[in-house]
């Protein structure tokens, strides 16, 4: 790749920024220590004039899944999905996690990883997230967080109010519906844990529903159907999409 980037003229910081990666991200893939992944690869191709050599090289790299078994048919759902409602009781959904915060999260695993390993699945993570600059049109979504999960500091405070900041801004995207159980409710229609909904490109509508170290993905309609309505009730329980945005603010000290 630096050879690609030598002959057009470029730095590796010029192409770090014209890239929207690390500096440090880009110096570690042409020295070989970290992998170049598709989706970057065919920006470098377009940006480097390459003909799309870079793609073609990674298409043909041995193949290494980049997620664990037990959750990888559910990323392959989800980058398709047409629409996504997603329930989280523990912690900020990986498609909304800053990079901070991702990284604090795979941090707190035990046993724990390497430093590289926890790099790289931050990467993935942040790979995922693509998802928001699908043409035509994103999924529509929906988000439902416990407001206990604002105020665990993963990582730090700075790290937490970052987060939280960063919340505040997806919650205008108009793609985008983000809600905030409080945590004065007295009766809650999700205590049985997290759950994802999704809707394929077939209009099929299947759940995800994830443990430690395991995960399912349920397609009977009946079983589906009750983890809707399930949902449907969550969000009647939580405050409203303005609401949670007025919440979000005092939780950064933005008000």
């Amino acid at each position: 790749m630096a050879l690609y980037r030598k002959q057009a003229g470029l730095t590796q910081p010029q192409l770090a920024t014209q890239a929207c990666v690390g500096l440090e991200t880009l110096g570690s893939i042409e020295q070989g220590r970290r992998a170049l992944r598709l989706g970057l690869a065919a920006e470098l191709d377009d940006l480097l004039n390459t003909g799309g050599a870079l793609a073609v090289a990674v298409g043909k790299a041995p193949k290494k899944e980049r997620y664990p078994a037990f959750v990888q048919e559910f990323i392959e759902l989800e980058a398709l999905a047409l629409s996504l409602s997603w329930y989280e009781n523990g912690v900020v959904p990986g498609l909304l996690q800053t990079a901070e915060y991702a990284r604090a999260v795979f941090d707190c695993l035990y046993p724990p990883i390497t430093p590289q390993e926890a790099e790289d699945r931050m990467l993935d993570r942040l790979d995922r997230q693509r998802i928001f600059e699908r043409k035509p049109w994103p999924p529509m979504m929906s988000f439902l967080l416990n407001e206990s999960i604002l105020e665990q500091p993963i990582g730090g405070r700075e790290v937490l109010r970052g987060q939280i900041l960063h919340l505040r801004e997806m919650a205008e995207l108009p793609f985008l519906a983000l809600q905030i159980l409080p945590k004065s409710r007295t009766t809650h229609a999700g205590l049985n844990g997290p759950m994802v909904l999704l809707e394929t490109p077939d209009h099929e509508h299947v759940a995800y529903i994830e443990g430690q170290q395991v995960s399912f993905l349920i397609d009977d309609p009946d079983e589906v159907g009750i983890l809707q309505a399930k949902y449907g009730m969550l969000r009647s329980q939580a405050l409203t999409p303005e609401d949670t945005m007025g919440l979000l603010e005092r939780l950064a000290g933005e008000t």
